[in-house]
């Protein structure tokens, strides 16, 4: 199975501080070990909402909303994608990443074939042929 796991925002992040070289280096040591153990398939850390956009859809044209937004707790600093066996694997990694202060939030990611007999097969094959040409461009 596939998780994202989305590192909560902190008031030093959404002012824009960069983490100190002890934290950036331990992150480093941290995703190699996620990679050289096959779990790792991305993972970004995401810029202040002050430089970031919203849109709303609704009934009429979508609205454009210029950060920085409120309620730092419900804002996102960073990913990681990763592939796990099920969420018990997904803790244990979680539990050894080099944060002092941060929250993070664990999603299961859909899969086609969670959506069974309401994905129609052209549906499911274009999906894969996007993923396909996703992975080419690598």
């Amino acid at each position: 199975m596939r998780v994202v796991v989305l590192v909560k925002a902190t008031k030093e992040s959404e002012a824009g501080v960069i983490p100190d070289k002890k934290l950036l280096t331990d992150m480093g040591k941290f995703n190699e070990e996620l990679v050289r153990n096959g779990i790792m398939l991305a993972g970004e850390g995401l810029r202040a909402s002050s430089i970031g956009k919203r849109v709303k859809f609704g009934s009429g044209a979508p609205v454009v909303i210029d950060g920085p937004f409120a309620e730092t707790k419900e804002l996102v600093a960073g990913f990681w994608i990763w592939k796990v066996k099920s969420m018990d694997e997904a803790l244990q990694w979680i539990k050894r990443a080099p944060f002092s202060r941060e929250e993070v939030e664990i999603r299961q990611i859909f899969e086609a074939e969670d959506f069974g007999k309401e994905l129609a097969p052209e549906v499911r094959a274009y999906e894969e042929r996007l993923r396909e040409q996703m992975a080419s461009r690598k």
